[in-house]
């Protein structure tokens, strides 16, 4: 299998990376992160023109891109700047209306995609505990539309969303995947309070309340009783995007952490000069290189049969979570005391990767969800 980035993706990782160096340094990034919105729409729309958002979908939905492998590369380059405008949602918000919406669904990527309208997904509950189909927020029918009771948790950008994209369930118990629904709900709908809040890594997220609200029947996203399979779905190429751009942040920890190793003098020499420090740091850089074959793994299984292709995402995501944490923590420690400051960029890619392994599922709960599949698969 040749695993050589096409042209087009290699010039959009050049121009990608360009950008963000020349126009999202870890300043601009940093006053982003702090500000009220948690993200520039400024920038949010410039990343558009770019074609950046364009690059995550397929040519049928107004996208050029779209495949396992244009999602990589986009969200490596991310990774590396630490940019914090709302990708990650519009991925999956926008490739569950590709998978199972309407006509009229469908027809609303194209704002995505442009940048006019913002997407968040609202799926995680209180005690979820990564559990995907754990779904206690309930829908119930009135006339031809819907009511919809109950609370979700950390919705990415909840605050400044056009759009909600809502798991209900219909019928069933907590825990079935049986009986959830997909509903998009408009955040300014009557019944929808959203609180929000700084998250740790930077940028904002929200709780969000649903008060008996009200939707018509062109809400619902697919067949009621298939929710649970479009959401798996579009969460699967969530669970790539996070594991690439963790590639990109530990690529950067790596090169920060060379750099002070060669810079920093001790007893008149580079600390990089030390047989210990030289056998940590190449620990570090093969345990890297396997995050990266992970990732390869899983955005050539994108589009493989169920059972490999979750297979493959939980592999990549289990990988991440255990090397970024070891790669945050080995980066910490070789810039000894300075690396806990806030002014250095490290401390905030090491902020980074450690909340990317509690994004989808961490490693405990992807380590388990492969054994299972794995059993499945036997």
């Amino acid at each position: 299998m040749n695993f050589q980035h096409t042209e087009d993706r290699r010039m959009l990782a050049d121009t990608l990376n360009r950008f963000i160096a020349e126009q999202y340094g870890f300043d601009t990034r940093d006053k982003i992160a702090r500000s009220s919105e948690g993200f520039s729409p400024d920038m949010w729309q410039r990343f558009a023109e770019l074609g950046v958002i364009g690059a995550l979908f397929d040519e049928a939905d107004g996208g050029f891109g779209g495949q396992g492998f244009d999602v990589a590369v986009v969200f490596e380059s991310l990774g590396r700047g630490l940019v914090v405008e709302p990708f990650l949602d519009t991925l999956i918000v926008g490739r569950a209306l590709a998978h199972a919406g309407s006509e009229a669904q469908r027809a609303r990527i194209a704002s995505f995609i442009d940048g006019s309208q913002i997407a968040a997904l609202a799926h995680d509950e209180p005690g979820s505990h990564y559990e995907a189909s754990r779904v206690s927020t309930r829908a119930e029918k009135h006339g031809d539309g819907w009511v919809l009771q109950g609370a979700k948790g950390v919705v990415q950008h909840g605050e400044h969303a056009d759009v909600l994209l809502v798991s209900a369930r219909v019928c069933g118990n907590e825990f079935d995947e049986a009986g959830i629904a997909l509903f998009l709900v408009p955040r300014d709908a009557k019944g929808v309070s959203v609180r929000g809040y700084r998250k740790i890594d930077g940028g904002r997220a929200a709780e969000v309340t649903l008060d008996h609200v009200t939707l018509g029947a062109d809400a619902l996203v697919g067949a009621q009783d298939a929710g649970f399979a479009t959401l798996e779905h579009a969460r699967g190429y969530g669970l790539l995007a996070l594991a690439a751009e963790a590639v990109g942040a530990m690529d950067v920890a790596r090169d920060h952490t060379l750099e002070y190793l060669r810079t920093r003098k001790q007893f008149g020499v580079p600390i990089g000069s030390f047989q210990a420090l030289q056998h940590r740091m190449a620990d570090v850089l093969l345990e890297i290189e396997q995050t990266r074959s992970a990732v390869i793994n899983a955005a050539a299984a994108i589009d493989a049969p169920r059972v490999a292709r979750e297979r493959a995402l939980s592999a990549a995501k289990y990988t991440v979570g255990r090397i970024g944490a070891r790669v945050a923590e080995e980066a910490i420690q070789l810039h000894g005391g300075i690396g806990m400051t806030w002014e250095l960029p490290l401390a905030h890619y090491a902020k980074r990767l450690v909340m990317i392994d509690h994004q989808l599922g961490d490693e405990d709960h992807h380590l388990a969800r492969y054994i299972a599949l794995e059993s499945a698969a036997a």
